[in-house]
């Protein structure tokens, strides 16, 4: 048996290694650690990308610069080099690390240089913002990369969201003689407590309310309006995903904006995500009175519209003519949404101002990871209140946001 000495030597020596392979290995690290076989390899990678400790700070600390060279070959190498010791999750965080630290875009618009990286959604964003410098070389294969990307990505939301939307298109299609099964007691109960028999304690219900059944024929609109402002990245290609997954279904008339300071509708590329991520143009300024005047002319039926403004609300357009076309839209009955972010990451940066006005017109504005998204367009197609995820996070009016609750 393993002593209870040993076994706390054996994690203190664990910490030592992992300490030594953050810390770089210089002189002072203090952890007197040295390392040996495939740590070796490991260090050397993450040293050529938050290594070479040559300058100091402000208080005399020595700073990890990155090492890691600027040509191809080199890249190309140090890439094969994480992949084998890293697994697929953090060889993507140090990809995008080497992208922003060290100005790597430029070799990505090499074909060779594409196909040796791990793709995910930030890479795809990267490749966006570099479409129009892309030679026609690199473009077949960048689609490839990107293609692989939205196919991963249908592939885990489509089926999700389909059913969870198809759900709430059934149930939004109330009917007034529902068979028994179809019966929507929440909301019977409430249309019939005027007949409430204290006597004999319960409800006569002269009106029942039910859940009707979705036919073929379009029941919602949805305008999905899209921030394309380099910031937004992961959420251009989320929100294209998912564009293409509302507009597969029959039961929705879904329309795809994306905004700058112009505005491009992409309607008519909706059955390609890829053609649609490569319509947008990361980067530029942005107008989103512009773009919801565009949306708003669009709306024919208002009672049965769906508006998602996915935005981090920097606005550079005309803020009160903004905030008067979204109580426009609601006040005509439009279901308005606004989403901070629609990715993985959690609330961005956004204008704290503009939220707040939003919030005052009782149209919340939240960040939404991907999986949360078919849950809160089901909420906006039933006219429910939102699944807000935090309110620390949030900028809403909680008169309207579920209600807080306490043990």
């Amino acid at each position: 048996m393993v002593g209870v000495e040993d076994q706390g030597a054996r994690g203190s020596g664990e910490r030592l290694r992992r300490w030594r392979l953050v810390l770089g290995g210089e002189g002072g690290d203090g952890t007197g650690c040295v390392l040996g076989g495939r740590d070796v390899g490991m260090d050397a990678a993450l040293g050529a990308l938050y290594g070479g400790a040559d300058g100091r700070d402000d208080r005399g600390r020595r700073e990890r610069s990155a090492g890691l060279g600027a040509s191809a070959p080199s890249v190309a190498r140090w890439l094969g080099d994480i992949r084998t010791y890293f697994p697929s999750s953090v060889v993507q965080v140090m990809q995008r690390d080497a992208i922003d630290r060290l100005g790597l875009s430029t070799l990505l618009l090499e074909p060779e240089m594409l196909e040796a990286v791990e793709a995910d959604v930030h890479l795809v964003g990267t490749l966006l913002s570099l479409n129009k410098a892309m030679p026609e070389t690199t473009k077949e294969t960048a689609r490839a990369v990107v293609r692989k990307v939205v196919e991963d990505l249908e592939k885990r939301l489509a089926t999700r969201t389909r059913s969870t939307l198809t759900g709430a298109l059934d149930r939004s299609a109330r009917v007034s003689r529902p068979r028994h099964h179809d019966i929507d007691w929440n909301r019977t109960i409430a249309a019939n407590l005027k007949n409430y028999l204290p006597e004999h304690r319960t409800i006569v219900p002269e009106r029942l309310i039910g859940y009707g059944r979705a036919s073929r024929s379009v029941k919602k609109e949805v305008v999905l309006c899209i921030d394309q402002s380099g910031s937004m990245a992961a959420s251009v290609v989320y929100a294209s995903v998912f564009g293409a997954v509302l507009g597969s279904m029959r039961s929705l008339d879904t329309r795809l904006v994306v905004f700058d300071t112009n505005v491009v509708d992409l309607t008519d590329q909706l059955d390609d995500p890829v053609d649609v991520l490569f319509g947008t143009q990361l980067g530029g300024g942005t107008d989103i009175n512009r773009a919801l005047a565009y949306c708003q002319s669009q709306i024919t039926r208002p009672a049965d519209t769906v508006v998602v403004l996915i935005s981090d609300l920097y606005e550079g357009g005309i803020r009160d003519e903004m905030l008067k076309r979204v109580a426009a839209m609601k006040a005509s009955g439009v279901q308005f949404v606004t989403l901070l972010a629609l990715s993985d990451e959690g609330t961005p940066a956004y204008d704290r101002e503009h939220a707040a006005a939003l919030a005052a017109l009782d149209a919340p504005a939240f960040a939404c990871t991907p999986d949360l998204f078919p849950e809160v367009m089901a909420a906006a197609i039933e006219k429910r209140p939102l699944p807000i995820p935090d309110a620390e996070t949030t900028a809403y009016p909680k008169t309207t946001a579920y209600p807080e609750t306490t043990a």
